[in-house]
């Protein structure tokens, strides 16, 4: 997190404060008012929406609470709404404040809308996706989206994906961390067959509708804010064991607002026990981390802050993976992370691949044009 702005600094809204390199900002969360999904529901599906709403409910919902609803202070839109609904308040905040040159937006509200009765869950993660193509990805010609997924309706799910497939402001699936059960199960691979098929790779955001596997539901938001990185990383576990990167040998996960350094360690016990364990798991031809390395990306909010910077280069270097490695500011949530500031915390050698041209060679966007390029 990235709040304090340090003696020397650019001031906000200057030309001295335009970076150098392009800046794509790769976890920006829109959200939907429920009129905006009401509008775009259909017979029945209204009429339940009307009625009942949603069966599960946001993080900011339920315990452990979030102060403010885990918002920004200043982002609530003036004209009403909530933070994330109004486009020209992300204009101004975000892509005209830091000169973003490209935005992912990744809706949460997918993440409980893909848990609901199969049916009912496609038509509302449709809706949302809707909402995005006509007021945020048509006016705004710096953003792309992510796809909601109808995430425990597989077969729906690979339905959504083909129908968004040959929209281009759509560059990747989204899945949340947490489901019904692990995401390697076999249940879900047509949700990786699809997006495979449509080339596009699949975004791993923290939350979902079981978000703390192996200790049980936190007490303190302190403790579930922090724990993101092993729900990640348990994620990622589940889906090398049950033989995901083998049965979809050009799938590309990106771990977003996970932490990144966890994936070292990680690699290392995977690496360790493999030869030992490989009976249990003869579909892992390979060793884990060669997997890992071929199919993983990360996002950089929370990047994990340690007192000295030298101490994350070290990190990074053991994850190996600063290629793969992609700039996201959260906005507009509490711990959002500044472009103009969050560069400093990035080693040098890698800083304009992180901020931004990692995510280009992934999406395919193109790069800033330069003096000399122009």
């Amino acid at each position: 997190m990235t709040s304090t702005l340090p003696t020397g600094a650019s001031s906000p809204g200057t030309a001295a404060a335009r970076a150098g390199y392009t800046i794509v900002d790769t976890d920006i969360h829109p959200s939907a008012q429920a009129a905006d999904i009401r509008a775009r529901l259909s017979g029945a599906h209204r009429e339940r929406w009307e009625m009942f709403g949603g069966r599960v409910p946001n993080p900011p919902e339920f315990y452990p609470r979030v102060r403010n609803a885990g918002f920004r202070l200043d982002s609530w839109p003036e004209a009403g709404g909530i933070p994330g609904s109004d486009l020209g308040t992300t204009q101004a905040q975000l892509l005209d404040e830091f000169g973003i040159d490209h935005g992912v937006l990744i809706p949460l509200q997918g993440h409980t809308f893909g848990a609901e009765e199969p049916r009912y869950s496609a038509a509302l993660c449709g809706a949302l996706n809707g909402w995005l193509a006509e007021e945020w990805l048509t006016p705004e010609p710096r953003l792309r989206s992510s796809i909601a997924i109808p995430t425990e309706s597989p077969d729906l799910a690979a339905e959504e994906i083909a129908r968004r497939a040959d929209d281009p402001r759509f560059v990747q699936v989204l899945l949340p961390t947490g489901g019904e059960t692990g995401f390697g199960s076999r249940r879900y691979w047509p949700i990786y067959r699809a997006a495979v098929e449509a080339g596009l790779p699949v975004a791993a955001h923290t939350g979902g509708i079981e978000q703390h596997r192996g200790a049980g539901w936190p007490s303190f938001y302190l403790e579930e804010h922090v724990w993101n990185g092993n729900v990640m990383a348990a994620l990622v576990t589940n889906l090398l064991c049950e033989g995901v990167f083998e049965e979809f040998p050009s799938l590309q996960v990106i771990c977003v607002e996970g932490g990144i350094v966890w994936a070292a360690p990680l690699m290392w016990a995977l690496d360790e026990a493999w030869p030992r364990l490989r009976i249990d798991v003869p579909h892992l031809r390979k060793p884990p981390s060669e997997y890992l390395r071929e199919h993983l990306w990360f996002t950089t909010q929370p990047i994990e802050e340690p007192d000295d910077p030298r101490h994350l280069t070290t990190a990074l270097e053991h994850v190996g993976m600063t290629d793969r490695i992609m700039f996201a500011s959260d906005y507009p949530h509490w711990d959002f992370d500044s472009p103009r500031l969050a560069p400093r915390l990035f080693p040098s050698d890698a800083r304009e691949q992180i901020m931004g041209a990692n995510a280009c060679r992934l999406y395919g966007l193109p790069a800033r044009a330069t003096e000399g390029t122009r």
